[in-house]
């Protein structure tokens, strides 16, 4: 990729949030409001916030739990999408189960999660994987339904085993469809955790930041919605490079297609 290319898309990434954060510096730099302080008071308050003790207390037991989570939603969605995805009679057995329960808002289970378990970094965790899962097993579902039936026969006519073409076959051909999901799944594992730590945790960067707005520490609290972001951003760009290097054969593929 040439160096001008990579610069001006680096521009793209950076101009807009400068933008925006210089938006946000100068038009609340004389703000008297209690709800809206000025960005420079948020920015002095923010090491002292979550540098002192709240890093370890906070931030790392809502991160374990994030990625504990995501983690078994990935491999338990994978394994059920090849199976589902492999067999027709058994995707259409399921279809309406899957739709039904893909459709109901996991934030609206919580509470009934709590009925039924004690609340504790276990539940957390399971919350988080169960509304990670559906967002990563359809897209897989419809990734494996996908496979060229050449390429089917093909493995086939090799006699490939079933664990040989799962690996040189169907995960291959299904990544694409799979990483899709799997990035829609991240929003919403980060959005579980702060939902999940609201109801049933006594630590984690969603209580702190609950804590601080029911006390009254609105700079604190607006600290903490930063970090939330900060976090966001971190894991976008971290999966985007996993991504970019586990697809590098279908972006190329792509790019050749398009005689690029």
């Amino acid at each position: 990729m040439r160096a001008d290319n990579v610069a001006a898309r680096i521009a793209y990434v950076v101009v807009l949030p400068v933008v925006l954060l210089a938006a946000w510096w100068f038009g609340s730099a004389n703000s008297v409001s209690p709800f809206f302080p000025p960005l420079q008071d948020i920015l002095e308050a923010f090491p002292s916030v979550w540098f002192e003790g709240r890093m370890w207390n906070d931030v790392v037991p809502s991160l374990v739990r994030l990625l504990a989570g995501y983690g078994i939603a990935l491999v338990v969605a994978i394994l059920l999408g090849v199976a589902i995805g492999s067999y027709n009679g058994l995707r259409a057995f399921l279809d309406p189960v899957l739709e039904f329960l893909r459709a109901v808002p996991p934030p609206v289970l919580v509470p009934v999660f709590i009925l039924f378990a004690r609340p504790g970094d276990e539940l957390q965790v399971f919350i988080i994987a169960f509304g990670c899962v559906w967002p990563i097993l359809l897209n897989t579902i419809e990734g494996v339904r996908a496979v060229d039936e050449v390429q089917r026969d093909t493995a086939s006519c090799y006699r490939y085993g079933r664990v040989r073409r799962f690996f040189g076959l169907t995960l291959p051909s299904a990544s694409p469809q799979i990483f899709t999901g799997a990035r829609q799944a991240l929003s919403v594992a980060i959005i579980l955790m702060v939902i999940s730590e609201l109801f049933v945790s006594t630590n984690g960067l969603g209580y702190s930041v609950v804590q601080f707005q029911r006390t009254f520490q609105v700079v604190n609290m607006w600290t903490g919605i930063i970090l939330l972001g900060i976090i966001g951003v971190v894991l976008s760009l971290l999966f985007r490079l996993v991504e970019s290097r586990a697809l590098a054969w279908y972006v190329g593929l792509r790019r050749s297609e398009r005689g690029e």
